[in-house]
């Protein structure tokens, strides 16, 4: 299994472009920046998307995706995601009045798009890969995933605060590798990130409370302004288990 780092962080910036990791060239999970960070001919490859949420920063970029695949794709684009979350990007999205309705061109029997719902803790294998769909605690409902082939697995958070299942998902599986936790903003900014159901570096160490075995951890979704203060924050935890997502890197299990 070959992960991508399409983008990364929880804002943009010039050097910051939003969620979307790219699975094995074919498979986009969440796609902030899927149209900004992939050549046409790579777009073209990309056959499903898997959403974690509806949140701007994670679906931003799927119109124009759409539109520059459309046609190429050999049968359209399998978009995965919760009941909740499909709603979302039908109704505020692809709703003929923010882009054009795709699920509907270019007719209702051959459309461009087709929606597949996820249920919690129901895995669903795309291209031989296993995606594992578990709530987190979000401001809206959003899903962290495991995925997994060939005997090993990869955790993903999603957006999240303080949350219960995604560390029993840790501690249960032998097989994990690596996990990415959401680390939106720094503790100057606890107030916000409470609000909004984010982690800051020291809500992060109680969470790492609920660990029980090491395990590398790769934090991500830092908002940009805060990029600078969390890595510092992060350091001065001399935790040798975390690390920050690299934009632009590729990691192999």
């Amino acid at each position: 299994m070959k992960i991508e780092v399409l983008g990364c962080y929880g804002g943009e910036s010039p050097e910051c472009r939003t969620t979307s990791l790219l699975i094995n060239g074919t498979i986009a999970l969440d796609a902030g920046s899927l149209g900004q960070a992939l050549s046409l001919d790579r777009q073209a490859q990309v056959r499903s998307i898997v959403l974690t949420h509806s949140h701007v920063d994670h679906v931003r970029s799927l119109p124009f995706f759409i539109e520059n695949v459309y046609g190429k794709s050999g049968g359209g684009i399998d978009i995965y995601a919760s009941a909740t979350t499909t709603f979302a990007v039908r109704k505020h999205l692809f709703n003929n009045s923010s882009w054009p309705d795709f699920s509907r061109l270019p007719n209702n029997l051959l459309p461009s798009i087709r929606f597949k719902e996820l249920t919690e803790e129901m895995p669903v294998v795309i291209d031989g890969v296993k995606f594992t769909p578990f709530m987190v605690h979000h401001l809206i409902p959003t899903f962290g995933f495991v995925l997994e082939q060939g005997g090993a697995a990869f955790l993903w958070s999603s957006d999240t605060g303080p949350t219960r299942r995604l560390w029993e998902m840790i501690n249960q599986m032998a097989s994990l590798q690596m996990a990415c936790v959401d680390t939106s903003f720094d503790n100057q900014l606890q107030a916000i990130a409470d609000i909004s159901f984010h982690l800051t570096p020291a809500t992060l160490a109680e969470e790492l409370k609920k660990l029980e075995r090491p395990i590398p951890i790769f934090l991500h979704h830092l908002k940009p302004p805060c990029i600078r203060q969390i890595q510092a924050e992060v350091r001065a935890m001399k935790n040798p288990d975390l690390h920050f997502l690299e934009q632009g890197k590729g990691y192999e299990f």
